[in-house]
């Protein structure tokens, strides 16, 4: 059973995460957790920090999409080719990695070109995968919450190269049509929406035992009730 976290930067993709890694283990179910790639990340600091002008010069958006591409298919692949976990959870899905991709198209960060070239080892990784029993995964936990809420959590956390106030504007550009994207054109598993407006799963165990539960129930009408095991 493979789980991925999806939702806009700063929601808490990872802390959700944990919190289903430790329910399932909790009830004898064993379980991995597939984390994004951050602290280990050297372009990621570079993107937010520099300026529009030493973005383009040195490409770095388009690095920084390769290096995640690169890193979210090496996960997609170790995932599918774990032994031991019954269930598998990655912080946030490749899927996703394409629809960041298109903001920095749209925005200009990213050429027409280089976005083709992107999408074209896109469309190659995802026909080795599809040699794979099992490349796409069962469901999807979407955390959705209102740009208000996702500049908090984003402040809260206090990551130095995320709290520049001139990336609000990136962040929204992310955050209009991320919604979009999941309901209308994310089709690889079904989709279980956390509201995180009213969600904090680190301050209050009621909305993490209450965020454990909506899942539970929505991998029993997946698996079906005979089959699911938790």
């Amino acid at each position: 059973m493979s789980i991925v976290i999806g939702g806009m930067i700063g929601l808490g993709k990872t802390s959700v995460a944990d919190i289903l890694n430790d329910h399932f283990q909790s009830n004898g179910i064993e379980s991995k957790v597939f984390y994004e790639t951050v602290d280990d990340n050297p372009i990621l600091p570079l993107y937010y920090e520099l300026t529009d002008e030493e973005l383009e010069a040195k490409r770095i958006p388009f690095l920084l999409q390769l290096f995640f591409l690169n890193k979210r298919f090496k996960t997609v692949k170790e995932s599918i080719s774990w032994k031991n976990p019954v269930y598998t959870i990655q912080d946030r899905s490749i899927y996703e990695d394409w629809y960041f991709a298109l903001v920095n198209k749209n925005l200009g960060r990213i050429s027409a070109l280089e976005f083709k070239i992107y999408e074209d080892l896109v469309d190659n990784m995802m026909e080795e995968l599809n040699e794979l029993p099992k490349k796409a995964p069962d469901l999807m936990v979407y955390l959705k919450g209102s740009f208000d809420t996702v500049i908090d959590r984003i402040m809260a956390r206090g990551r130095s190269f995320e709290i520049n106030p001139e990336l609000k504007e990136y962040y929204f550009e992310v955050w209009k049509g991320y919604d979009e994207w999941v309901m209308d054109h994310y089709n690889a598993s079904e989709v279980l929406v956390i509201d995180m407006d009213t969600t904090d799963v680190v301050k209050r165990p009621e909305d993490a035992l209450k965020v454990c539960r909506s899942v539970d129930s929505k991998l029993k009408e997946i698996l079906g009730a005979t089959a699911y095991i938790g």
